[in-house]
């Protein structure tokens, strides 16, 4: 999810008097030009959030596909949301050197081409490499398209047309799974990404045959180059770090040794130069303010730990519990429904209520569903994985636009792009080793169950020795029963394992009430808005 508060693109903090904000520099839109440019902008939105999530129920069609395990599939995921994070802070550089309208029409040309490409991948490492440029591309269209929807509409429009835009990427989540799983079960997987082309193109030429003429122009500015080099290398080292090291028994392996050492000094190093250059790629000193810290750690804690659960639910149900694409991606596409109903009241009302309380509301219930789904098991049916997926969108509505009220309180206009791209930066950083941390620990956990479960199967245990009698009886050798067995075995150790970890997200979302309530936010201080990313 992404910000409302990002709608001014990050300028690098310099000595000179910064200029002023480019929206204001043009007159609102009128008539058919402000309904087309909404549109193309919010399509473009909608492409972009809607590939962050149409992913997850298609993850173990692409890893068999590819000739990989599920775990491994779930880089797809990963790969887009590191290279995103990192894309991110360089929005405001990028457009006062471009423009902010050659800039958006490029990304969203370029994120076309990606999602080409990332179709035509003939093998996994070729489609994380196409995921990778569609991440890194995609960073600007998010935060452009709330600057350019916001210039478009008069100064006393700017909450609706706001509004309207976290409506687009809070319907994206819910379409994502319906749309993925049924061109995953009823075409094929590469037309997840295919049906970008026509949208994205649409949107482009849109957008530009609107806004070509409200574009203030390039012009040169510095680039921490020596920043963004550190930044690259640390977070990617992390990331490859995470997700290899099941697969090569982490410190056992030189290679996770290495990469380990690497993320540490590369991350020294970053803070060393970030807090010392005169225009850095991102502005650690913001760090130093209670609110902001408080909010972006509460905020990104809780985004890696709902993350997380959101791309391990359509792997169990898909793996381990006999639900196609199509029925996992009925199962987790309701969570929008109560989140696009509440949000518009939410962000009404986070300039009059304590956003503290409204973020408590929204830890309360993410920890209540997480508990409720800690309480299923193998027979679980479709309605009862359903209803903590309907309640989680009454969570989501008073998650992000409280939390992002808390990181800019206080914060003057001119911090503003700075603490956007940082927070954000932050936030999709952890979602992305959620993503890794939780498969990872999945699979520890489910080995760990599975050997438990395996020995209570023996000759002295009198529903193992039935059990094996029965398949016998059906014509099943001795090796079919075992092998039959152990599937069983695989679902409950797995179900086991997944339960283990809705368990424990249910109590770090518990912990993290007390985490936010350490912020002191101003009353009717900067006020952000939430939506998906």
């Amino acid at each position: 999810m992404s910000s409302t508060s990002a709608a001014l693109p990050r300028q690098d903090p310099a000595p000179a008097p910064a200029a002023p904000p480019k929206p204001v520099a043009f007159t609102p839109l009128k008539g058919s030009d402000l309904v087309l440019g909404t549109i193309a902008l919010s399509l473009a939105t909608f492409m972009n959030v809607l590939d962050s999530s149409i992913a997850n129920v298609s993850i173990p069609a692409i890893a068999g596909d590819m000739g990989v395990s599920p775990s491994q599939g779930t880089w797809v995921i990963t790969s887009f949301a590191v290279a995103n994070a990192i894309s991110v802070p360089l929005t405001g550089w990028l457009t006062q050197r471009f423009g902010q309208v050659r800039l958006f029409t490029a990304s969203v040309l370029l994120f076309v081409i990606a999602s080409w490409l990332c179709g035509l991948a003939p093998n996994m490492g070729m489609l994380i490499f196409f995921r990778v440029m569609q991440g890194l591309v995609a960073g600007p269209m998010i935060p452009l398209s709330q600057t350019l929807l916001l210039a478009s509409y008069p100064a006393a429009k700017a909450g609706t047309a706001m509004a309207m835009w976290a409506m687009t990427v809070l319907v994206a989540p819910v379409a994502g799974p319906l749309l993925g799983g049924w061109i995953t079960d009823n075409v094929s997987w590469p037309w997840i990404f295919y049906i970008n082309i026509p949208v994205g193109l649409f949107a482009a030429g849109l957008t530009w045959s609107i806004y070509r003429k409200r574009d203030p122009g390039p012009r040169r500015v510095p680039l921490d180059y020596v920043g963004l080099g550190l930044l690259v290398l640390f977070v990617g080292a992390m990331q490859i770090m995470i997700d290899k090291g099941k697969e090569l028994d982490w410190f056992s392996s030189g290679q996770i040794i290495i990469l380990a050492v690497t993320a540490c000094v590369a991350f020294l190093f970053f803070l060393a130069w970030e807090l010392t250059d005169k225009h850095p790629i991102v502005d650690l000193r913001l760090f130093a303010r209670r609110n902001f810290v408080t909010g972006t750690l509460s905020l990104s804690i809780a985004y890696g730990l709902f993350f997380g659960n959101v791309v391990l639910l359509p792997l169990w149900l898909q793996q381990y519990m006999g639900y196609t694409a199509t029925w996992a991606g009925l199962a987790t596409a309701p969570v929008g429904i109560l989140a696009i109903i509440l949000s518009p009241w939410v962000g009404k009302n986070v300039s009059k209520i304590d956003p503290r309380k409204l973020a408590t509301v929204a830890f309360l219930g993410f920890g209540l569903v997480l508990w409720m789904r800690s309480n299923f098991n193998a027979q679980a049916d479709f309605t009862t994985i359903l209803i903590p997926t309907v309640l989680q969108g009454a969570a989501m509505a008073f998650f992000f636009i409280p939390l992002q009220a808390i990181v800019f309180s206080g914060l003057t206009p001119d911090k503003m792009p700075s603490a956007a791209g940082l927070s954000n930066f932050v936030r999709i950083t952890a979602g992305a080793v959620g993503t890794s941390l939780f498969t990872t620990l999945w699979e520890d956990r489910a080995i760990l169950h599975h050997a438990q479960l395996t020995e209570s199967v023996n000759r002295g245990n009198d529903t193992a020795v039935q059990m094996m009698n029965q398949l016998g009886t059906l014509g099943l050798s001795t090796e079919q029963a075992m092998a039959n067995v152990n599937r069983m075995i695989d679902q409950q150790a797995y179900t086991m394992a997944v339960t283990d970890l809705f368990y424990l997200s249910s109590m770090l979302f518990f912990v993290l009430i007390a985490v936010v309530w350490l912020a002191k936010p101003k009353r009717g201080g900067a006020a952000g808005g939430g939506g998906a990313h």
